[in-house]
């Protein structure tokens, strides 16, 4: 078993680990109406976003010093071949990494919720600037004529 392999493989967890815990605050921050907070996540989540492609880069590196092709096969092959500890952590960074893509896919779901709320929200505004009435009193919306409300 290669030490430095699982050095990389408990680094990469650690980091994935770091950003699932900013992917829950960054959905707390949107469920909470807290869109302050999302500037800073976001420039947090990818910093730690680098640091994983590093950390996995490093990793591949050492897959490939021991013989094995970089990428998930080749990671596949080396830690089936590195013993039992080395499998459970590979297994184990390969579970977090799978609640990392869920969650951020989440949360680009409630991103594109917000983000359809407001353009709506404009629309409307942008509507109820248009006047409501015509000069004679009558309905309109738009370049329709209207309809009278009252008769008289």
């Amino acid at each position: 078993m290669s030490q430095l392999l699982l050095n990389h493989l408990t680094r990469e967890h650690a980091a994935i680990g770091d950003f699932l815990e900013l992917l829950d605050q960054e959905a707390e921050a949107m469920t909470h109406g807290d869109f302050a907070k999302l500037p800073g996540l976001v420039d947090r989540k990818s910093r730690l976003a680098d640091q994983i492609t590093f950390f996995s880069r490093q990793r591949e590196i050492e897959q490939e010093t021991l013989g094995y092709p970089a990428g998930r096969s080749g990671a596949e092959a080396v830690v089936a071949a590195g013993g039992e500890a080395m499998q459970k952590a590979w297994r184990d960074l390969r579970d977090l990494a799978a609640q990392a893509h869920e969650r951020n896919h989440r949360n680009g779901v409630m991103i594109h919720t917000h983000l359809d709320y407001t353009r709506q929200a404009i629309s409307f505004l942008h509507a109820k600037t248009q006047p409501l009435y015509g000069p004679n009193g009558t309905h309109h919306t738009g370049a329709s004529t209207g309809k009278p409300l009252a008769l008289g």
